[in-house]
């Protein structure tokens, strides 16, 4: 039976020349008609630890006083089966060589979102992607990306991509759950251990999907599904 599915992108570390070694591209997806419970159970956790309901979860935010909240957080998203993570780390942007490939890196990031989403994507059901606003796609790029994704999936008349649109984070607590998968995997594939809260969600994230996150998984997990990309200069 055709389902329609909601899709929430995020991602971390993006721009060319931002400083940063690794980019990650992600997304949250459930079945459209779960999302408001999820959502609903999303403000019971944070209204157990003493937050208003419309606190933003957002991976900057973690520390020592707030680690339970987020523990349990992902101990939510793992435990609903309604919920799935995609992932795609480029582990290091410096070894891109975008002319070598005669394409901008705009051209690239493109094709890394459809890398990131093609998995997601199957043929019975349909899917309206939302992407944070705060990222550099604007109207006409989100516009050139939902074509992109039409195109690579054969899906012309938008039958199974329904929509690609911006939101702001604030306004979809699955984006912000997005956003803390993805926090948490630049986080460790840059290296960084100066926050021991962040670690320790890294790790429960570990022992969660039981994968090290530094490789793939298989491409057909479904739950916490992860790509490692091994950049050949271009694509």
């Amino acid at each position: 039976m055709s389902r329609i599915f909601n899709v929430y992108c995020d991602e971390s570390c993006h721009l060319e020349n931002d400083g940063q070694s690794a980019m990650v591209l992600g997304a949250v997806w459930c079945p459209l008609d779960k999302r408001s419970e999820i959502v609903r159970r999303l403000r019971e956790i944070k209204q157990k630890h003493g937050l208003a309901p419309n606190f933003e979860v957002k991976w900057t935010k973690v520390s020592q006083s707030k680690l339970a909240f987020y523990r349990d957080l992902l101990d939510y998203f793992f435990d609903d089966d309604d919920l799935h993570f995609r992932g795609l780390v480029i582990p290091d942007k410096s070894q891109l060589n975008h002319e070598a490939f005669g394409q901008s890196h705009d051209d690239w990031y493109y094709k890394m979102y459809f890398v990131m989403l093609k998995t997601i994507f199957e043929p019975q059901n349909g899917y309206r992607v939302y992407i944070d606003i705060k990222d550099t796609l604007g109207h006409e790029k989100i516009s050139k990306l939902h074509d992109v994704l039409c195109n690579n999936t054969y899906d012309y008349s938008k039958k199974i991509i329904h929509r690609v649109q911006r939101i702001h984070s604030h306004e979809a607590e699955l984006l912000q759950v997005a956003d803390l998968l993805i926090g948490a995997l630049s986080y460790l594939h840059r290296g960084l251990t100066s926050s021991q809260a962040k670690l320790a969600l890294i790790e429960r994230i570990r022992q969660r999907s039981g994968y090290k996150l530094t490789h793939n998984t298989l491409l057909r997990e479904s739950k916490f599904n992860l790509m490692v990309w091994c950049s050949r200069g271009g694509w």
